[in-house]
Order: structure tokens, then C-alpha cells, then sequence
């Protein structure tokens, strides 16, 4: 009988195994996302912090348009420069339309791979309480085929679905 949490993940059924690799997966992609975003917004915000700082200045547009060109990740800086070329030159329509195109383009920039780590973590519990129902189920076939309901008989079972549930979790 496996003693430790890894004895027993290596002496599991390959279902219990899958859905453990499954979870594991999931969790080493989510945590490469988070901390992608992280770094990802913490440079968006210093940039954007940036352009503000020029733009509160009060310096010549051509001079802020000289600031806002490198800052690629800011959203405020690639609003601006979208704006700039057709300000004055243009109709009112054409601006608005075209601030609203880079508006939701620059949204979709920082609102991008939210929705997966929404999935994950909402679907994950669920992956886990499978592998929970099928570890009580081992346990119950465990029963029918001792013919008794010792502790020895239903631990094993008992003990994956335990372990599903926690990696779930």
C-alpha cells in the first residue's frame, strides 16, 4: 500500500493519472500566463505612466508624438498616435471611428488570455471532482469484489479520489 502522496500518484490508475496530468498542465500554462500578463501590464503602466507625464507637460504635440513613438505597449500612447495624423485634417466622424477601432484594439491587448485562465479556473474543481468520483467508484468496486467494507479494501480508492480533489482544487 503507497504511503506518501507520490507513491501513491505512481501506483494510481492511468485515469486518475490523466486527469492529475491534465490538471498539472493546466496549472504550469495558467501560471506562464499570469506571469506573462504581470509583466505584460507592469510595462503597459510604466509606459503609459511615461506618455502622461509628457503629455502633462504641456510640450508641443509634435514633441509628444517624438515620446509616444516608442512606447509600444502603452495604450495610451497608441491612441494618441492614431489620433494624431487625423487630427485637424479630418472629419469628426473619421476620428471617432478611428479612436474607437485602436480603443477596443488596445482592449483586447489588455484584456488578452484573461478568458483562458477564466476556463481553467472554473473547470478545473470539476476535472478534479471526476477524478474524485472515480476513485470512490475503485473504492466501491473494491467493496463488491472483497465482499466486506474493511479500511484495507477502500483506502486505495478513497486516497486517489482524494488526491484528484486536492489538484483540482
Amino acid at each position: 500500500m503507497p504511503e506518501t502522496p507520490l507513491q501513491l500518484i505512481l501506483h494510481a490508475g492511468l485515469f486518475v493519472k490523466t486527469i492529475l496530468l491534465l490538471l498539472i498542465a493546466a496549472s504550469v500554462v495558467s501560471w506562464g500566463v499570469i506571469v506573462y500578463r504581470h509583466l505584460y501590464l507592469d510595462a503597459a503602466m510604466r509606459e503609459s505612466a511615461s506618455f502622461v507625464a509628457a503629455f502633462e507637460a504641456d510640450g508641443d504635440m509634435k514633441d509628444l508624438v517624438k515620446v509616444a513613438e516608442p512606447l509600444e505597449l502603452s495604450p495610451l500612447a497608441n491612441v494618441f498616435k492614431a489620433a494624431y495624423p487625423l487630427h485637424g485634417r479630418s472629419h469628426t466622424d473619421e476620428l471617432r471611428r478611428a479612436l474607437k477601432r485602436v480603443t477596443t484594439i488596445e482592449s483586447e491587448k489588455l484584456y488578452a488570455q484573461l478568458s483562458f485562465l477564466a476556463t481553467t479556473g472554473s473547470t478545473s474543481p470539476f476535472v478534479g471532482l471526476l477524478g474524485t468520483v472515480w476513485g470512490i467508484m475503485n473504492a466501491f468496486r473494491g467493496i463488491g469484489a472483497a465482499g466486506s467494507a474493511s479500511l484495507a479494501v477502500v483506502a486505495h480508492g478513497i486516497a486517489e479520489a482524494l488526491i484528484t480533489t486536492a489538484a483540482g482544487l
